[in-house]
């Protein structure tokens, strides 16, 4: 009577069969691949779309936070920069890539989708 263990493919040894064998191989590298994608690339990839879009979407009278955490008004978008008024006689230009955040009118901060 055979171990029941014994006969599963899985636990088979390496040398048995090698096709077998480089095809398990494959199949973890490839279901690695897939979990990192899911799990990291794909997240990653979606918050990138959602932040472009958002910057893409400024307009004069957004309020807005910098990645440096500056807060301020938006007076002036030119095409790859913003004009930040940040007291009554204060105005910053910003680069677009440095707006972090647009702030809704109540001063919650807008969240970006992450999922």
């Amino acid at each position: 009577m055979t171990n029941f263990f014994l006969t599963l493919p899985i636990l088979q040894t390496a040398g048995e069969n090698p096709l077998t064998s480089s095809l398990w191989t494959f199949g973890l590298i490839g279901g690695m691949f897939l979990i990192f994608y899911f799990l990291l690339i794909r997240p990653q990839q979606k918050k990138q779309k959602d932040m472009k879009k958002m910057l893409e979407a400024l307009k004069k009278g957004d309020k807005i936070v910098t990645i440096g955490g500056v807060w301020g008004t938006i007076s002036e978008v030119k095409e790859k920069t913003v004009i930040v008024k940040v007291d009554d006689n204060t105005k910053l230009e910003f680069s677009r890539d440095a707006i972090g955040q647009v702030v809704s009118r109540e001063g919650e901060i807008k969240e970006i989708k992450a999922s």
